[in-house]
């Protein structure tokens, strides 16, 4: 990724990746366009259902390298488009400004957001 250095910050056990703070952060890049798909570490794998909104936070989406929250958010500054799961990383997002907490969706107490530039 151009410019953003993600520091791993573990790599070997991923069943213990709960017990880490960080986020899963994964870039996809065609020749226009990066996406970013980031999710807080202890939610890989889980489904999330409120009413008949279904949150999927799936593995072979969203698992890539496990980073730290300010590492994830620089490749997330960077993107086109983002799509984040995860009450750390929306969180930090908001707080560094790229997201405003009035686009944030929650199922099961858990945020989501998608963040697309134009």
């Amino acid at each position: 990724m151009r410019g953003v250095r993600c520091k791993v910050l573990h790599t070997s056990d991923l069943r213990t990746c709960s017990e880490v703070s960080g986020v899963f952060l994964r870039v996809f890049k065609d020749s226009e366009h990066t996406l970013v798909a980031a999710c807080d570490s202890g939610i890989l794998g889980k489904i999330f259902r409120e009413g008949k909104l279904k949150l999927e936070v799936k593995p072979d989406f969203y698992k890539g390298a496990l980073v730290s929250i300010s590492d994830a958010l620089d490749a997330i500054n960077s993107a086109d488009i983002a799509n984040l799961v995860g009450n750390q990383i929306v969180e930090g997002a908001v707080q560094r400004g790229l997201v405003d907490p009035s686009a944030i969706v929650r199922v099961e107490g858990v945020s989501h957001v998608q963040i697309v530039r134009l």
